[in-house]
């Protein structure tokens, strides 16, 4: 239930009549579905592209209830990307503290960010809606700047028919049927995907019948700006529990309620209420502003590609909410394929960029999978001898620190790091590992703003300390130098140079590292760039006949 001092429905995208309801089919060079946290991410990067885009979505806005909540720093540094982090970060509830209990007592606390020298927090605390909100705000300015977007309110996709160019789509609306195509459909419709459904395509993992009780509360409370965690808690509200302050003085508070419970009666308001009442004491006055009970699966297609439709954000691998890996998983899943779309969209890449797609974006789901499923097995332990084990380690931790990291809460997000990844060049080893080939670039701060600021808009050429030209251009795509000092500097020389005094990074447009070396190497530079483009072993073209080139990206 939803008090209106709380109400975060918010009526975006309101229905209006679209072209192709008044004639023939049209062909897309993209259809999204769904219009989501994915699904406008991935529609403003492609827009802001100068890829044409329809999105569709059955609702007209956003709303029921806060959903997710914890956005990750890799997040905000991709929404920054695409203009959108701005009011995230000015509306979020910033932290990196967590705090682990067993009944009434502390057993350790975390920091997650414990250096300085970062834009960006480890997370903020961000309900859904706004986050959509947001980014749906700078689609718009995106539209009146220029950008071929287009977002359709109620309108129903109904029937899928993949062809060999094309996937033929009849959507539903208020004034009836019409059918359109897409020379590219990205499926976005979350969990249940009925994109997915239609094509009659299944998950696979495991099925969890632990329940949850998410209740989000409007009080006034002193509380820190922490993540709370309780194993076994004093208020014996569930075997374990979770508090989140959200912005709007709305806190999000999860019960575990176990297997086999009678959920209407468990979402009685009167007996939420004695939960609530139990941990937060008497006399606290609050209200409740939406409460749900959840089940989960930790469960992934095979290949998140079927010829022209592919899959991403929960329609594609759906996790556990310990670690908030959810949305946070999505938000890259679009970050990955909004460039390499572009490209093969704009005919710079051949389709098998797309598979690069699949290959790097399954690798983090199960990555994300397996730190789901021992959260998961952790926090709700189902043998005897599983619980003992668990129990042991929290025995130990609340006196033996080395225990400490044992103890599962929910290992947070962090980006996948895409090792093995057949985009990967060369590498230098001698810098530092965390900037690797695969990674996503660690931000740093520049005595003009923020390196990743200067990294927006195609793939680019960093240079640290060394010579290199102002761009390079191989296949049809110009790569500009960007250039920086780590003189003074300690962020920037630990994060990216080590023990090395120079360095030359070749970064993709979604800022992860393609390769990297000690100094500049034009031959070199151009084997990367056509690796990463999945024309290794294709001859360029001469540069007395290229024409004009593309934008990157």
């Amino acid at each position: 239930m939803v008090q209106p001092r709380y109400n975060l429905a918010f009526r975006l995208y309101p229905y209006a009549r679209a072209p192709d309801q008044d004639g023939p089919p049209r062909r897309h060079k993209v259809v999204v579905v769904g219009a989501g946290p994915v699904g406008l991410a991935l529609a403003l990067d492609l827009g802001l592209q100068g890829v044409p885009v329809v999105v569709l979505d059955e609702s007209e806005g956003v709303g029921e209830g806060s959903r997710a909540i914890c956005f990750a720093k890799r997040t905000l540094e991709i929404a920054d990307r695409l203009g959108a982090a701005g009011p995230m970060l000015e509306k979020g509830v910033r932290w990196s503290l967590g705090k682990v209990f067993r009944d009434d007592r502390l057993i350790y606390e975390f920091n997650l960010l414990p250096e300085d020298g970062h834009k960006f927090p480890a997370f903020i605390n961000l309900q859904q809606p706004w986050f959509e909100k947001f980014l749906h705000d700078r689609l718009r300015a995106a539209q009146a700047d220029g950008a071929p977007i287009e977002i359709r309110g109620a309108n129903r996709v109904a029937e899928v028919t993949p062809a060999a160019d094309h996937v033929g789509l009849a959507v539903d609306t208020p004034e009836g049927r019409y059918r359109t195509e897409a020379e590219w459909l990205v499926a976005c419709d979350g969990a249940r995907s009925p994109v997915r459904c239609m094509l009659g395509l299944g998950f696979e993992g495991r099925v969890f019948e632990d329940n949850f009780l998410i209740a989000d509360v409007g009080m006034t409370a002193d509380f820190p700006t922490e993540r709370w965690f309780w194993f076994e808690p004093h208020f014996r509200s569930g075997d374990s529990a979770l508090l989140h302050r959200q912005p709007d003085d709305i806190w999000r508070i999860d019960f575990q309620l176990g297997r086999n419970i009678d959920r209407d009666a468990e979402l009685d308001p009167a007996r939420i209420r004695g939960r609530i009442d139990r941990m937060l004491g008497p006399g606290v006055a609050y209200e409740l502003v939406w409460t749900s009970i959840y089940t989960f699966q930790c469960r992934r297609m095979q290949r998140f590609r079927q010829g022209r439709v592919l899959f991403a954000g929960d329609a594609a691998h759906q996790v556990s909410p310990f670690g908030a890996r959810g949305a946070n998983s999505g938000i890259q899943d679009a970050d990955n394929l909004g460039w390499k779309l572009a490209l093969v969209a704009g005919g710079l890449a051949p389709e098998r960029l797309l598979d690069s797609y699949c290959d790097e974006r399954e690798q983090a789901a199960d990555e994300n999978i397996l730190n789901s499923t021992r959260s998961t097995d952790f926090i709700t332990p189902k043998t005897a001898a599983s619980r003992t084990l668990r129990d042991a380690v929290l025995d130990l931790a609340e006196h033996a620190p080395f225990a400490r990291p044992l103890v599962n809460s929910g290992r947070l997000s962090l980006p996948c790091t895409h090792d093995g990844s057949a985009l990967n060049g060369p590498d230098c080893a001698s810098l530092p590992g965390a900037s690797r080939p695969g990674a996503p670039l660690p931000d740093a701060p520049l005595p003009d703003g923020w390196l990743l600021e200067r990294l927006r808009g195609g793939f680019s050429l960093l240079s640290i300390d060394a010579e290199a030209p102002e761009a390079v251009t191989a296949h049809g795509v110009t790569v500009p130098r960007v250039a920086v000092s780590a003189t003074g500097n300690a962020a920037l020389r630990a994060r990216l140079l080590g023990e090395s005094d120079s360095a030359v990074y070749l970064l993709r447009p979604d800022q992860h590292v393609v390769a990297r070396w000690q100094g500049f190497d034009a031959a070199a530079v151009r084997r990367a760039l056509a690796r990463a483009l999945c024309r290794e072993g294709e001859e360029d073209e001469p540069a007395h006949r290229r024409a004009e080139p593309a934008p990157a990206g």
